[in-house]
């Protein structure tokens, strides 16, 4: 069980006596674009008298909008059709003959002759003429014909024209051969419209675009007249206690930016500092609150687009280059001086300590890394490179004496002596081993024994 009764849809019987189509054959349908200015009732029993088959039509009113006209004759219908525009109370209708299922544009177009005017004299031509007329709607007729006499400045094309769409009165067009001309146009047997937007279905008064541009008027006005008033109440009154200490230009809000040019909870906070016994204190209190009050400075503008940027992530060529040649004549100054501190430790057959290694070639960048360093150091890495070094197993290793004893005098004039006219190289590896052996063969040890602590 339901309270409300269940919505089946009912069918209708497909008789004869329910069907109008015969009747409706030699019938027209219509609208009106303002049904505002348009009373239904005033158009069923004016449209006859305007038509003058005052008895040979049957008027009905379908709904607010929409009519329906049944003629006796089929030529009154035709004349009715072939005489539109038509128009009631000023205001245009729209009027097509009766079909049994109209398409998805029916009744949104209306038929009307429109005058072309200032056509160039280098483009009179009926494909020149449908072109012009093609921006407005689609064309059905041209009114033109090039070999007969024409008195008129105009000529004459029939369109279908949207009513939803502006009455356009010009339009500019642009010439192949440069220039530009500007076409008029004159809608035949329209009357009123809407003078704002230009179109046939409502007055200027009732026009969206202009209420709507009239609201964003209104509201920007509203906004104006609030930001005005509450600039007059941030000024500085005379009993307030900041009156003579700042100026009105200093409070309120920036026009530009909208903001308060000094917050209001440092304004409230002077307000209380300020209050004092008259005499030195309060000039006191005043002088100190107008050197700390400062307003914030506009930002300034430089032509100098690297200011305050630095060497950070600076890899142009050029600078790598200067850094490039400046690091390698400093290497080759200390390559040199080390060279030659090196050369005053000889070996003792004259030789001379050399360098295998060359200086690297490398530069500092701004990261505080160069190219084959690993020692760290305070501003980045070290630029001498460490090498590991190499011992021989325990099998393999000689004793060798130290540059000392053998730059010592009894060992240079021994092996002078024993060896003369040998190489220095080979008088010298025979003059250790000799040494090595002496040592050997020692038979008496001269380490002081561990006899205990000395008598005291």
């Amino acid at each position: 069980m339901s309270l409300e009764e269940e919505d089946v849809p009912v069918d209708l019987p497909d008789l004869p006596q329910f069907s109008a189509v015969e009747s409706n054959k030699l019938s027209i349908i219509g609208r009106t674009l303002n049904p505002e200015k348009q009373r239904m009732k005033d158009l069923i029993l004016d449209m006859p008298r305007k038509w003058q088959v005052y008895d040979r039509v049957r008027g009905v009113a379908l709904s607010p909008s929409m009519f329906q006209f049944t003629f006796k004759y089929e030529h009154d219908l035709e004349e009715v059709m072939r005489k539109r525009v038509w128009t009631f109370n000023e205001w245009s209708i729209i009027i097509d003959r009766w079909v049994e299922k109209p398409p998805e544009d029916y009744l949104k177009h209306l038929l009307v002759w429109v005058q072309l005017r200032n056509i160039p004299v280098n483009h009179y031509t009926k494909e020149a003429i449908e072109a012009f007329a093609d921006n407005l709607g689609k064309v059905d007729i041209v009114a033109y014909e090039p070999s007969k006499a024409q008195s008129n400045d105009y000529v004459r094309v029939r369109i279908f024209f949207d009513v939803a769409r502006p009455v356009r009165k010009t339009k500019v067009f642009n010439l192949p051969g440069g220039g530009s001309v500007t076409i008029r146009y004159d809608f035949v047997r329209l009357q009123k419209r809407c003078y704002h937007c230009q179109r046939l279905t409502h007055d200027k008064d009732k026009c969206l675009i202009l209420i709507q541009e009239r609201k964003d008027q209104a509201v920007v006005r509203r906004q104006k007249v609030m930001l005005e008033k509450q600039i007059d109440e941030m000024k500085l009154h005379q009993d307030d206690p900041l009156f003579g200490v700042l100026s009105d230009e200093q409070v309120g809000l920036d026009m530009v930016t909208g903001r308060h040019k000094i917050n209001p909870e440092v304004l409230q906070n002077m307000r209380e500092y300020l209050p004092a016994p008259e005499g030195g204190e309060k000039r006191v209190r005043e002088e100190r609150q107008r050197d700390f009050l400062r307003l914030e400075a506009p930002p300034t503008v430089t032509s100098e687009v690297d200011k305050d940027k630095g060497l950070a992530f600076d890899y142009s060529l050029k600078k790598v280059e200067n850094q490039l040649i400046l690091r390698k004549e400093k290497d080759i100054r200390d390559y040199n001086t080390l060279q030659d501190l090196r050369s005053s430790v000889s070996s003792p057959a004259g030789g001379r300590v050399t360098m295998t290694d060359s200086p690297l070639e490398f530069f500092e960048c701004s990261t505080g890394f160069s190219a084959g360093s690993s020692a760290a150091k305070s501003s980045g890495t070290s630029n001498l490179r460490s090498g590991k070094r190499f011992r021989p197993p325990k099998r393999m290793r000689k004793f060798k004496a130290r540059v000392s004893d053998l730059d010592s005098e009894d060992g240079r004039r021994k092996g002078i002596e024993e060896d003369e006219g040998k190489p220095p190289s080979k008088r010298r590896a025979e003059y250790v081993a000799e040494e090595f052996m002496r040592v050997a063969r020692r038979s008496k040890s001269e380490v002081v024994p561990n006899g205990g602590l000395p008598d005291q």
